[in-house]
């Protein structure tokens, strides 16, 4: 049986322990691994491993040795409960030997489960479990979580009053991090929120999300969109001492200014194209540059990006200017212009 859209992450979250085999495969490798995990908890519940209720081996082993898996399948456990038995990175060699447990499968048997990377539909794992009545296979695609999938990982965690606003934060958080990241970063969130029976916030959220830029090079860009020259010289000194290249700082500031022109561009009005960005825009930064938008109109905003492009090309010339001068003289320029030009 091969599964589909959303009973894909359903069906992983509580898998039927009368079925005998369960393959989970993907391109990426994390994506996998958390699948599986989730699965294989699903299944055994806790304390699988100190109960030796889990029996972990190499897919690659089955070549040499068949036997091995329904061996282990078959084998009598010390403790009561589930059993299963996990193959990690199983190549299509190992297609036989499985094929051949599961025929022998019966009731009370460990439940086989299967990872392996990415699957042509020629795969001989895939023609064993797809067109098998009682196997099931699930794919897993490069795609994040959506929100019923964190749901049940915040659920899981303890963590049950989320707002719908903290709720947005939390789907677009989860398209720009690595999925392994965003689980670790729900884990984190729920320890600090432990005891705490307050909703959770958007500004909880950022900061307890991990950096996807720096975070100096942010606030300097900020006080550059928002005409802080106060704050302009201080934030500047300390990119120079991180080792920030000029290149990279042009790079960051092009893309900051080109969002909100994107945003600002949106036939809907500012607001609809700030919620249509991608990668989305979350929490405070949300906040900022929303406010940002308020006093930069189109005309502007498109001066500033010419401005900003002129500066990498000179950046990238052989002009004997020295480079972190002609950056900082670009966002100086770009601090005071005027703003509001619609």
């Amino acid at each position: 049986m091969n599964l589909k859209g959303a009973e894909i992450a359903r069906y992983l979250a509580k898998p039927d322990p009368t079925r005998p085999a369960l393959l989970i495969y993907g391109q990426d490798a994390m994506r996998v691994a958390l699948k599986r995990a989730e699965a294989v908890k699903a299944l055994t519940g806790p304390n699988a491993e100190e109960e030796m209720r889990l029996t972990r081996m190499a897919g690659a082993e089955l070549r040499k040795d068949p036997a091995l898996l329904l061996d282990a399948v078959k084998a009598v456990g010390f403790f009561p409960g589930q059993r299963v038995v996990l193959l990690d990175d199983t190549p299509d060699s190992a297609a036989p030997a499985i094929g051949a447990a599961i025929e022998e499968w019966r009731a009370g048997d460990a439940v086989i489960v299967v990872a392996a990377g990415a699957l042509n539909k020629n795969s001989a794992l895939r023609k064993i479990f797809e067109p098998h009545r009682a196997a099931v296979a699930a794919p897993v695609y490069d795609d994040p979580p959506g929100e019923e999938e964190i749901n049940r990982w915040l659920s899981d965690a303890g963590l049950r009053n989320v707002p719908r606003e903290a709720m947005k934060d939390l789907v677009a958080l989860s398209r720009t991090i690595d999925p392994g990241d965003f689980r670790q970063t729900v884990e984190k969130i729920a320890l600090y929120k432990f005891g705490d029976e307050s909703p959770l916030t958007p500004a909880e959220i950022a900061g307890l999300a991990p950096a996807t830029i720096d975070a100096e090079l942010d606030d300097l860009i900020a006080a550059v969109a928002e005409g802080r020259s106060d704050a302009f010289a201080g934030l500047m000194r300390r990119i120079e001492a991180q080792g920030t290249t000029p290149v990279s700082l042009c790079i960051a500031a092009l893309r900051h200014f080109r969002t909100l022109h994107q945003a600002a561009a949106d036939p809907d009005g500012p607001a609809q194209g700030m919620a249509k960005l991608r990668p989305p825009v979350f929490g405070p930064r949300r906040d900022r540059m929303a406010r940002q938008l308020q006093s930069w109109g189109m005309r502007s905003l498109e001066e500033a990006i010419h401005h900003l492009i002129d500066t990498d090309l000179v950046l990238r010339s052989s002009s004997r200017a020295p480079a972190m001068a002609v950056m900082e003289r670009a966002l100086i320029r770009l601090t005071m212009m005027p703003r509001s030009r619609r």
